[in-house]
């Protein structure tokens, strides 16, 4: 299983990160979970998880501000669903689809890295580098075999 981040929310309403040893807001957690890591809420007082009401507070503030992730029609079709007898499999339909989407999109990921890496222009830069060296070499050995003197660098004094 998975390792969770315990934070316990107190009778002052505040938050507590267990692991960092410090308070946190709505916002902190929602970065931590941005992370990549699950966390479970616990209210002190009571003793009980409250993880899922703080989740979907962080959800609503999220779609209240900038652009939405779902849309009205989503929202409507979410709450048919509540008592419906097909709840149960639409939330596993629903965990499923996020679970194939992230898969996918790593995989996306992963091609566009290779891609990059296998990239023509970098073919190209290392063809070109290569070339000039040969250039270089074979100017070199031209000017040996004809005992021609070096051509001057503008930086080498002058006799």
């Amino acid at each position: 299983m998975k390792h969770k981040r315990v934070i316990k929310k107190y009778a002052n309403r505040r938050l507590y990160d267990t692991e960092e040893s410090r308070y946190v807001t709505l916002k902190d957690i929602k970065n931590i979970i941005a992370l990549g890591v699950d966390v479970s809420i616990i209210d002190d007082t009571k003793d009980v998880d409250i993880t899922r009401a703080l989740l979907l507070q962080i959800v609503s503030e999220q779609e209240l501000g900038g652009t939405p992730l779902l849309n009205e029609a989503v929202l409507n079709q979410l709450i048919r669903f509540y008592g419906h007898p097909m709840q149960n499999m639409m939330s596993g339909f629903i965990a499923s689809s996020i679970k194939t989407f992230i898969t996918q999109q790593e995989a996306m990921q992963e091609q566009m890295q290779h891609f990059i890496e296998a990239s023509p222009f970098n073919n190209f830069q290392e063809m070109a580098n290569k070339n000039m060296q040969a250039m270089a070499d074979m100017q070199k050995q031209f000017f040996m075999q004809n005992h021609m003197p070096k051509t001057k660098k503008s930086d080498e004094p002058k006799q």
